[in-house]
């Protein structure tokens, strides 16, 4: 069995305590994860905190140097990570279009590698022979990066990477579901960072909660729920730390009459079922006019029913379990209200193997708004289908929750899908996709859904605050 240790200044770090990490497939044990203690995110936030004058000191060139050096020591170890995220996660190696593990690390290194070679240059607003005026942008200092169970190596890429190319140190936090992957990055990065730049504390909510309070981190990066989000929120006031919360989401796809079914079926299915639907931003919600509703509901039966659930290290798998049991009975829970609100179910929903925690592709219409399975996220691989005939009524639907991550329309007639997305309360819309992110398109939510983005520029100014430079000519 593989051991794992804390990254602390450069340095492995064992524990007095330790926690099992379970294979959702068969419910083994993976690994013995090392549980830090305060003392020890002490030690690390301390670390991170040393280290930062000198690295805020480096020009972006010299850390992208190291970043990319990064990016090619990991891409080396890509066959292990690969199996090693299958086994903490689920996902299948391959999978469905190819959307599961492989994915997962292709995605972590392009975002490395992108999104190091960016760079925030001074912004000239005056000058003349009055006064020079520029705007700068300034390293916040220690960054508290706290990461979910779904996409465990990529979300910390997409936290630690411009944090670290902007000139900040970081302390990251994996969930304690899925923490061997950051664990494994930690030890590479700890031979070609300098020291105290990057550490990696695993624990459970203890140690969150002991980041969000502290007084010595800056900033706060969260990926996860709402409530989580808002208890992060209260604790940041101590010390008025900045903050990037991207929080649940549920998200709704609009099908207008002059869709082109045939066309668009694969991509719906795809972008609702990303990573066995555990994708923050996958389509969750499908609103279908009625002109088209039988036959959307017809083909994506048929690619349903072609899927196979089980074990991600098998080649032949599409889908592998959910990530853990509690997520498992959630979705459990909203297929059961939805039966006992009559809803039909086209494929699934039933479990049908408890070797791990399975749950098959599961389609569901004849259901309406009010249903805990429309107005609650299932993050989990079942789909309602909510007939409408009026497009008006399917708009404020889709915003009639608190939530705002993204959305999407559907049409043939681009001009017209673009008008009703841009009525949509959601901070990324998409026009015939759906649940498509890349490293220089800001993303991130609004309502419940949080604040702050993620990607491009405007990702990496999260990680830096303004300081205005007035030189006087005269």
């Amino acid at each position: 069995m593989q051991e794992f240790n804390l990254i602390i200044d450069g340095e492995k770090v064992s524990t007095n305590d330790y926690f099992d990490v379970i294979n959702p497939a068969d419910k083994s044990v993976v690994a013995r994860c090392p549980k830090a203690s305060v003392e020890q995110l002490n030690t690390a936030v301390a670390a991170a905190k040393a280290a930062f004058p000198a690295w805020s000191a480096l020009t972006y060139a010299e850390r992208r140097d190291k970043l990319m050096q990064l990016a090619d020591a990991v891409e080396a170890k890509s066959e292990a990570f690969i199996t090693l995220l299958t086994k903490e996660q689920g996902k299948p190696i391959n999978g469905f279009a190819d959307l599961g593990a492989g994915f997962e690390f292709g995605g972590t290194l392009a975002w490395i590698r992108s999104t190091a070679s960016m760079e925030l240059t001074p912004e000239t607003i005056q000058d003349n022979d009055a006064a020079h005026i520029a705007i700068h942008r300034k390293a916040l200092g220690v960054v508290g990066s706290i990461t979910p169970w779904n996409y465990p190596l990529l979300i910390g890429i997409w936290h630690m990477i411009p944090a670290l190319i902007t000139g900040n140190t970081v302390v990251i936090k994996p969930s304690e579901m899925t923490p061997l992957t950051t664990l494994f990055l930690g030890e590479i990065a700890k031979d070609i960072l300098p020291k105290g730049v990057l550490n990696v504390v695993a624990g459970a909510g203890e140690i969150g909660g002991a980041m969000s309070s502290h007084k010595d981190i800056d900033k706060i990066i969260f990926t996860g729920s709402t409530p989580t989000g808002k208890a992060i929120m209260k604790s940041a006031a101590e010390n008025l730390k900045r903050l990037t919360l991207e929080l649940g989401g549920n998200d709704a796809g609009i099908v207008l009459a002059d869709a082109d079914i045939e066309a668009i079926a694969g991509k719906i299915f795809a972008t609702s079922f990303i990573n066995n639907g555990q994708t923050c931003a996958a389509l969750k919600r499908l609103y279908v006019h009625e002109a088209v509703y039988e036959q959307l509901c017809e083909a994506m039966t048929n690619i349903a029913n072609s899927m196979k659930t089980g074990n991600g290290l098998d080649a032949d798998t599409d889908f592998g379990p959910l990530q853990n049991e509690k997520q498992l009975e959630i979705v459990k829970a909203l297929a059961q209200d939805a039966k006992e609100r009559g809803a039909n179910f086209l494929c699934g929903g039933e479990v049908v193997d408890e070797t791990g925690y399975f749950y098959p592709i599961t389609l569901v219409n004849n259901i309406q708004d009010g249903a805990r399975l429309v107005d609650e996220e299932q993050f989990g691989p079942i789909l309602p289908i909510i007939k409408f005939s009026d497009v008006e009524e399917a708009i404020t639907s889709a915003n009639r929750l608190s939530v705002g991550l993204g959305g999407s329309v559907w049409s043939t007639d681009i001009e017209k899908a673009q008008s009703i997305g841009s009525r949509l309360e959601c901070g990324t819309v998409w026009i015939n996709n759906h649940a498509m992110v890349q490293p220089d398109a800001p993303f991130g939510g609004v309502k419940d859904s949080g604040f702050g983005v993620a990607f491009g520029e405007a990702g990496l100014k999260e990680f830096t605050s303004i300081q205005t430079m007035q030189t006087s000519k005269s």
